[in-house]
């Protein structure tokens, strides 16, 4: 099936009730459409292969990478290239909702610290 939406896509929750569809799951890209709610936070990771592309849908998204903050608002994106060190957070009363393309898949490849 070729049309894809989160309604006909895998979905998973992880850490604080935060949503994942995987709009496209294969060895060399991932892209997975999330949604955070307000208050929320992914734990301090890096990839060892992996690159990633935010795109913000809906929201402001706050990005730790490595020593620096930035804010990054809906219509806009953010790159993190493999082995950085990266975290996100939803300091907001709203949802962030945001698509992440990882190249090549991120799954196996994340490293917690």
């Amino acid at each position: 099936m070729a049309l894809k939406n989160t309604e006909n896509s895998e979905h998973y929750i992880w850490r604080d009730n935060c949503d994942g569809w995987h709009l496209l799951k294969s060895d060399s890209r991932s892209i997975i459409q999330e949604k955070m709610p307000s208050h929320t936070s992914e734990g301090l990771h890096f990839h060892n292969n992996a690159q990633q592309f935010f795109y913000i849908l809906k929201g402001t998204a706050t990005f730790r990478l490595e020593e620096n903050t930035f804010e990054v608002n809906e219509n806009n994106s953010f790159h993190i290239l493999p082995q950085q060190m990266h975290q996100i957070f939803n300091h907001t009363e709203q949802d962030l909702e945001f698509l992440v393309i990882s190249e090549p898949k991120a799954h196996g490849d994340r490293v917690n610290l």
